[in-house]
């Protein structure tokens, strides 16, 4: 056996559950502290405040009397408040038989029901604020695209008779005149893709007409993970030149060869860095959330393409930006939430549902692609995480929250027997949803 060429393997295998570990991690601290900020200040006290579970592996007190710790299985974590049994805020009645009416009122389940709300309520809660600032920060310091048809830097092509060059703004391709990017992208379509076009455009206050790539090549702009594309190592900037033989000049050539393939085979030529290679792929069936709402199920590899050059951008102010970061994180809840249902009634794939093993892989996926990508993916999950977490499924913040609303409207809660009965029903649900997850990613969406 050839140890020594294992070890990028178990680099590989290291890398990605670290990236996990990490991201999980991170999420978690911030669900948890949601729990533990806003109960201290509803006067409910806080015993523990664990990132993972089992063993501990470092452990503090500080001057609240809360012992904040570190475990050694990093899948979640947990506040355990005053007369809480456990890490799911189950009851401790032998505890809180024998407490004063004061030291009652500092437990979670002694306090008022407006206190227990607003505690549990803020975990999720916590998560989408840090979506929200996360997805504003990058549009801050990123800037978001504008619809000016300026060259910004050009990407790396097989392209030898370039003349455009960064700060030219495009007036016109072969003389339909592009007044933003959306006329460009219309006066491609309509002109179909070829090997090289003229454009017309404005350099240093003269207008000049110079020869340029398609606006549209078959480059990737990014590569999905977990994709055909993913899995026999494609790179963000690799420039697919043929298929099956045939020479393409853009990316709908192959998109379209990709979504005629019926799952088989392509052998894709491809130009990275100034060299060829080929490389097989097999398309997989996959269902893409459409911005108006559902799903389409289509042929693909997993590549997004791109103009040929980035384009120009703005800084967003910060209220816009904050704006912008609602819309982002309301867009995510959204397709999640429509997702589920169309997983539900059988409209899509239940490979939609994935599992630890597959969000470990898209975290390792993440992370290789550069610290903004991996932070970019930590705020997508941790509005994923909010939104499960507010599910009315008991043991979950949102079968808590359904347990309140019911004694806000009887005026008590439910019995301790109904809620030990209600707990372990939410436990084995959560339970096969795991293992169902776990089995998609291991066995049947490979």
């Amino acid at each position: 056996m050839d140890i020594v060429g294992l070890i990028p393997t178990f680099g590989s295998v290291f890398f990605t559950i670290a990236a996990f570990v990490v991201a999980l991690s991170i999420i978690v601290a911030v669900h948890e502290y949601g729990h533990y900020i806003v109960g201290r200040w509803s006067g409910i006290h806080a015993e523990v405040f664990s990132i993972g579970f089992g063993p501990v592996l470092f452990a503090r007190t500080d001057r609240h009397g809360t012992r904040w710790q570190i475990a050694a299985l990093p899948l979640g974590g947990y506040v355990k408040f005053l007369g809480d049994a456990d890490a799911a805020s189950g009851k401790d009645g032998e505890a809180m038989e024998g407490m004063s009416e004061e030291r009652r009122r500092r437990t979670m389940h002694g306090a008022p029901l407006w206190a227990r709300s607003a505690t549990v309520a803020a975990g999720p809660l916590f998560n989408f604020a840090m979506s929200i600032l996360v997805f504003a920060g990058f549009f801050m310091v990123m800037g978001v695209g504008t619809n000016q048809p300026v060259v910004g830097e050009l990407r790396a092509l097989p392209f030898e008779a370039q003349e455009v060059v960064p700060g030219d703004r495009i007036l016109a391709i072969e003389d339909r005149p592009t007044p933003d990017i959306t006329a460009l992208l219309e006066a491609a379509e309509e002109l179909g893709p070829r090997a090289a076009v003229t454009y017309r455009v404005e350099r240093d206050g003269s207008e000049l007409t110079v020869q340029g790539p398609w606006p549209l090549p078959p480059i990737a702009a990014s590569v999905q993970p977990q994709s055909a594309a993913r899995a026999v190592d494609m790179q963000p900037g690799d420039v697919v030149v043929a298929i099956d033989g045939a020479e393409i000049n853009s990316f709908r050539e192959l998109r379209d060869a990709v979504g005629d393939s019926d799952g088989r085979t392509l052998l894709l030529r491809v130009w990275r860095d100034g060299e060829e290679f080929d490389i097989a792929l097999v398309p997989r069936r996959m269902d893409l959330p459409l911005p108006e709402g559902g799903f389409e199920t289509r042929w693909l590899i997993g590549l997004s393409g791109g103009l040929f050059f980035e384009g120009e951008t703005r800084t967003p102010g910060p209220f816009e930006a904050g704006w912008m970061g609602v819309e982002q994180t309301w867009r995510i809840i959204g397709t999640s939430l429509s997702g589920l249902a169309h997983v539900i009634t059988g409209a899509i794939s239940t490979c939609n549902l994935r599992g630890p093993v597959g969000i470990a892989e898209t975290s390792g996926a993440m992370a290789s692609e550069g610290l903004s990508s991996f932070i970019w993916f930590i705020a997508v999950l941790s509005a994923a995480v909010g939104l499960l977490n507010l599910f009315p499924i008991p043991i979950l913040d949102g079968g808590h929250l359904v347990f309140h609303a019911y004694e806000a409207v009887t005026g008590r809660p439910p019995s301790d027997r109904a809620l030990n009965i209600l707990m372990g029903v939410g436990l084995a649900i959560i339970a096969t949803l795991m293992i169902f997850a776990l089995t998609n990613d291991i066995f049947l969406c490979r």
